[in-house]
């Protein structure tokens, strides 16, 4: 842990910060008067049990959930959590063994073992969730619990990144008792093991959370107690950042908010902004459904048009950059196949791709996004597009924005013809940005199973425990992806946390799978 206890170590651990104003002691009770920190986010939970999500609600996980292993902050390799070890016991990376800490309990008091651990998976399995994290767990065969502390992994394939599942969110450990085996909990409450306990939740509204005394694992909280405010709107989470209703946001601000939290006007206001470098991704996925986006040459020709500089300059200003590939930048084996094969915009080669297929153009196209998962930029930014895409005179573009429950059902549906998704890294291995897009089923609900992908170059990559050695795997499969145009890669982004200046630990906040850790979070008290 960082020693905060002397202004000059506090300005050079905050060096991304826009402004570091006054220099505090630290303070492990969440400040002189013990007032809860309350964060703002506009990414509410989709449900409060892990079997059914695949999305932010992870963020809320992370801080109420155990999981075996974990990614504490800077860890790019999942360590020791619920879990007092865990390691593959045979050459072939197909069985896995954690050994889980003495004395673990949930919060109902009922003990955290080997079968609490079991049962947690094979719910999810069971139940098996349209919008759940079952094919994240596609390569799990069976479980064994030989003794109460002891379990055992058993996988139908090699599979080095197995590990790194269980320390995502998605691996979330839950009561037996509270939490049926075939199906959802519903009753609005949570029964984990982390940091903290979720006293009260108001859907769309608030999370109150209270350390959790009897806590086991990783993390050091510096806090006794945090409240999640959520918001539909970014515009409303700033202005309550401005008039000190909350104490610190994340997820969800535009680029002109941004720019103006950043801004002396603010800094005057006693505001600070931590820059953090991150794997948040945006794309378009074309439905192999629609018969018009089914043809190679229609998807071929939006991605030709597409200016990602543009859209970049006009909605995020400079806090996002082109992205051209699924595999972002700052990713083991990461490369630009979309740029090696589309370059820069071009109308003309568009047109000559349509009319060398036969397509009457303008093409009609629909587009789908989400009003309320990934901030008040995603409606511009999907203006943008048919700004873009109509102005080459080639195509005729249809928007429908909808909330997050309906879009999420409805993509999983198969219903839009092209729709928008943001991805958030479930762990830091360049797997993460390929698999979960392809295979019959997957994260986006729509089938692609190029052969060359699923048969070859993902088990090669998973044979290997060493990750630094599989990127010429993950190489070829990019250039399977802009080959096929399945999903058209936007833009990576930054991520932003803002805060009063008397709070402290922003930089360390966010895990690699970009979830706040509220633990990291302490007001400091004045000299």
């Amino acid at each position: 842990m960082f020693n905060r206890t002397r202004c000059l170590q506090i300005t050079a651990a905050l060096a991304s910060i826009s402004l570091v104003a006054g220099c505090g002691l630290i303070s492990g009770d969440g400040g002189e008067d013990g007032k809860r920190i309350v964060v703002g986010t506009t990414s509410a939970p989709s449900t409060l049990d892990p079997a059914a999500a695949w999305d932010g609600s992870w963020e809320l996980y992370r801080n109420v959930y155990q999981t075996l292993l974990a990614f504490p902050t800077g860890s790019l390799k999942p360590q020791p959590d619920a879990a007092q070890s865990c390691e593959f016991t045979d050459s072939v990376n197909e069985s896995y063994r954690c050994t889980l800490r003495k004395g673990l309990k949930f919060s109902n008091g009922e003990p955290l073992d080997s079968k609490a651990v079991k049962h947690s998976f094979d719910r999810i399995r069971t139940i098996n969730s349209k919008v759940g994290p079952k094919d994240l767990f596609g390569s799990l065969d069976k479980i064994e619990t030989p003794d109460a502390q002891t379990v055992v992994f058993h996988l139908k394939a090699s599979d080095a990144t197995f590990p790194y599942v269980l320390g995502s969110p998605a691996a979330s450990l839950v009561a037996p008792k509270d939490y049926p085996a075939d199906k959802l909990r519903e009753d609005g409450k949570i029964t984990g093991s982390g940091p903290y306990v979720l006293d009260e939740y108001v859907e769309k509204e608030k999370a109150e959370l209270t350390g959790y005394a009897d806590y086991q694992g990783f993390a050091q909280r510096r806090n006794d107690g945090v409240t999640i405010r959520y918001f539909d709107d970014s515009g409303k989470m700033v202005a309550s950042l401005k008039d000190k209703k909350i104490d610190a946001t994340y997820r969800g601000l535009t680029a002109d908010e941004i720019k103006g939290l950043q801004s002396p006007q603010s800094r005057d206001l006693g505001i600070q902004v931590v820059a953090n470098v991150g794997a948040e991704i945006r794309y378009l996925v074309f439905n192999p459904k629609d018969p018009v986006v089914r043809q190679l040459p229609v998807r071929q020709a939006i991605a030709q048009v597409v200016d990602r500089g543009t859209l970049i300059s006009e909605v995020y200003q400079g806090t996002a950059e082109p992205l051209y590939s699924m595999v972002p930048k700052g990713v083991l084996g990461h490369k630009t196949p979309f740029f090696d094969k589309f370059a820069h915009p071009d109308v003309p080669k568009a047109k000559k791709l349509l009319k060398e297929a036969g397509i009457q153009t303008p093409v009609d196209l629909s587009f789908f996004y989400t009003t309320d998962r990934y901030g008040s930029s995603t409606e511009a930014e999907f203006k943008e597009l048919k700004r873009q895409l109509e102005d080459s005179g080639l195509f005729r573009v249809a928007l429908e924005g909808k909330p997050w429950k309906e879009f999420q059902a409805g993509y999983k549906n198969g219903q839009y013809p092209v729709f928008g998704r943001g991805w958030f890294p479930d762990f830091p291995d360049p797997d993460n940005f390929i698999a979960p897009f392809v295979g019959k089923e997957n994260a986006v609900g729509t089938p692609y199973e190029p052969p060359a992908i699923l048969n070859d170059l993902l088990p090669k990559s998973r044979r290997s425990g060493d990750r630094s050695a599989v990127s010429s795997q993950f190489e070829e499969a990019q250039k399977i992806f802009a080959d096929d145009v399945r999903l058209l890669p936007l833009w990576q982004g930054k991520l932003y946390v803002a805060s009063g200046e008397d709070i402290a630990g922003t930089e360390r906040a966010l895990d690699p799978q970009t979830a706040m850790q509220m633990w990291e979070l302490y007001r400091k008290t004045s000299w």
